[in-house]
């Protein structure tokens, strides 16, 4: 009887060269797959893990391109975007894992991302580009320009703002000293150099958290707004002081509902943002016979 190690060496003699030879064809395949991808995208393949860019990205990029958004966009109390949109594309729960697993050239983040996950990315050759919040219209113009360049169109950036822009407008504000609160989701309010503040004021109000002093994300209780209601009140939010009952006898007092949605992001909610303070503002300026 031949020892066991003498069949085995004579079977790795037989299948050795075929097996190379699979092997050889399986990793030049795999090798191959990401060029022969490639050259079917005119640019580079991204993976976004940002809700707000997710609704920029759509507008300006080739669908090809996008692997990936963020899960926010598809859950209707944190998206910025129609769900239906968001869910043409694929989707990741933000986890290295998942978007390794994609293997893109670029990961789109926050600002906040965790440090060791960036590193992670960068470590395995993936290019990690991160944005912050627009805090005025021409910041949000700047951010939409930027992700037009990192994707490799900088002129699709211009004409998705020229779009946003519509027709052109007189770039003064209308007039109306009509002060307005806009009472976010958990009763907060916008801060002075805040994006949200600048648009009010683009439409012709005043902001009343300016007007009083109060800061970026700070609390407004019931009590207080009907001690010193403002002209317009924009509910944007369903806490109990929101829903309460005693806003009803604010009779000098506008209050109108807000979609929270515009709020969450600048980009492609500016422009419907911007329509509703308008109609708003020039209903309100009837009324008064102005």
């Amino acid at each position: 009887m031949r020892p066991r190690n003498a069949r085995v060496v004579k079977k790795l003699r037989i299948f050795g060269p075929v097996l190379a030879t699979m092997l050889t064809i399986g990793v030049s395949a795999c090798s191959a797959a990401p060029s022969t991808e490639e050259s079917a995208r005119d640019h580079a393949s991204v993976v976004s893990l940002n809700p707000c860019i997710d609704a920029i990205l759509v507008e300006i990029a080739n669908a090809e391109q996008v692997l990936a958004l963020s899960h926010y966009s598809r859950n209707p109390q944190s998206t910025s975007m129609d769900t239906r949109r968001a869910e043409q594309f694929g989707v990741t729960g933000g986890t290295a894992e998942e978007v390794l697993a994609l293997r893109p050239d670029i990961a789109l983040a926050g600002s906040f991302i965790a440090p060791a996950t960036k590193n992670a990315f960068e470590r395995l050759g993936m290019r990690v580009e991160t944005f912050g919040s627009p805090t005025n219209v021409e910041g949000s113009y700047a951010q939409i320009r930027n992700l037009a360049d990192i994707l490799g169109d900088e002129a699709r950036g211009d004409d998705f703002i020229k779009k946003m822009l519509g027709p052109e407008k007189d770039d003064g504000a209308p007039e109306g000293n009509i002060t307005a609160l806009v009472w976010q989701s958990g009763q907060i309010v916008a801060g002075r150099e805040t994006l949200l503040t600048e648009l009010l004021r683009r439409n012709g109000f005043v902001s009343h958290a300016d007007e009083n002093g109060l800061g970026q994300g700070e609390y407004v209780s019931l009590e207080r707004v009907l001690a010193d209601p403002p002209d317009l009140l924009l509910i944007a939010g369903d806490s109990l002081g929101q829903e309460h009952p005693t806003l009803g006898n604010l009779t000098e007092t506008r209050v109108e509902r807000l979609d929270p949605s515009l709020l969450y992001c600048a980009g492609p909610t500016m422009p419907k943002l911007n329509d509703r303070l308008a109609a708003i503002h020039r209903s309100m300026m009837q009324e008064r016979g102005l």
